[in-house]
C-alpha cells in the first residue's frame, strides 16, 4: 500500500501538538504520528525495502517511550525521530546480515540546494511512488540526503544530525542527488518525444480499410427479406 504525503503542516502549527504530546495527550500524538509516518516510511523503503512498515512500527514504539524526555522545537523533533528511524533500519539490515551501502563523506561546500532549485521542481514533476523509485537508484549518501531534505522535510542541519554529516556534506549530496534525478527525467523525456516523433502523422486516428463482406448499402433490404 502506497502512502499519500500530503503537504507538511507549519512547525508553529504543530509545536502545540508536540507539547501537548509530550504531556500524555493521546490525540496531539496521533496528528504528529499522521505528518511523519508517510514520510518516515518512504524514507525507511529506500534503508530496508519492504520492511519499512515493520522498522516504522519499531521506531514509533521508542519515539512514544522516549518523548518526554525529548528537548526541541518540532524541526527538531522531525529530525530525532527520523534518527530513531534510521537506527531502527541499521538493526534491522546487522540482524539480517545486510549492509548499507558505505556511504561517501564529501567536502564542505557552499549551500547548494534551495526551494527554488530546478532540479526540484523536476523532482516533482513525476508521480511520488515513481520519483522514490527512482531516488532509491540514487547512491545511497545521494538517496538519504534527498530523502530527508525533500521527503521528511529536514534542513541541512538536522539532515546532518541525522546521518552523522556536516551540513554542507548533506547539501552537497542532495544537490548531486538531485541534479542526477533531473537528468534522468530529460532522458525520459527525451525518449518519449523520439517516440512521438518517429510515430507517423495521423497514424492513429487512420482506420483500416473495411472488406468487403457482400451486405448491402446502407439503406438496403436485409439479407433475411431477400
Amino acid at each position: 500500500m502506497s502512502e499519500s504525503v500530503t503537504p507538511r503542516a507549519g512547525d508553529r502549527d504543530l509545536e502545540p501538538a508536540l507539547r501537548a504530546a509530550q504531556s500524555g495527550d493521546g490525540e496531539a500524538f496521533r496528528l504528529l504520528y499522521r505528518d511523519l509516518q508517510p514520510r518516515l516510511l518512504r524514507y525507511l523503503r529506500a534503508l530496508v525495502g519492504t520492511e519499512a512498515e515493520d522498522v516504522a512500527a519499531d521506531a514509533w514504539l521508542q519515539i512514544a517511550r522516549d518523548l518526554g524526555s525529548f528537548s526541541g522545537d518540532y524541526d527538531r523533533f522531525r529530525g530525532w525521530a527520523s534518527t530513531i528511524a534510521r537506527h531502527r533500519a541499521l538493526d534491522h539490515l546487522r540482524k539480517v546480515g545486510r549492509r548499507p551501502d558505505t556511504s561517501v563523506h564529501i567536502d564542505d561546500l557552499p549551500d547548494l540546494v534551495g526551494r527554488d532549485d530546478t532540479e526540484r521542481d523536476a523532482l516533482e514533476r513525476v508521480s511520488t511512488d515513481a520519483a522514490i523509485a527512482m531516488i532509491c537508484g540514487l547512491p545511497r549518501d545521494q538517496a538519504e540526503a534527498v530523502l530527508l531534505r525533500v521527503v521528511v522535510g529536514l534542513d541541512a542541519k538536522e539532515a546532518g544530525r541525522v546521518l552523522g554529516k556536516r551540513s554542507g556534506a548533506v547539501r552537497t549530496a542532495a544537490y548531486r542527488g538531485l541534479h542526477r534525478l533531473a537528468e534522468r527525467l530529460g532522458d525520459q523525456k527525451g525518449a518519449e518525444n523520439g517516440r512521438r516523433s518517429a510515430r507517423p502523422a495521423g497514424a492513429s486516428f487512420e482506420r483500416a480499410p473495411k472488406k468487403a463482406t457482400g451486405r448491402p448499402a446502407p439503406g438496403g433490404p436485409p439479407d433475411a427479406a431477400r
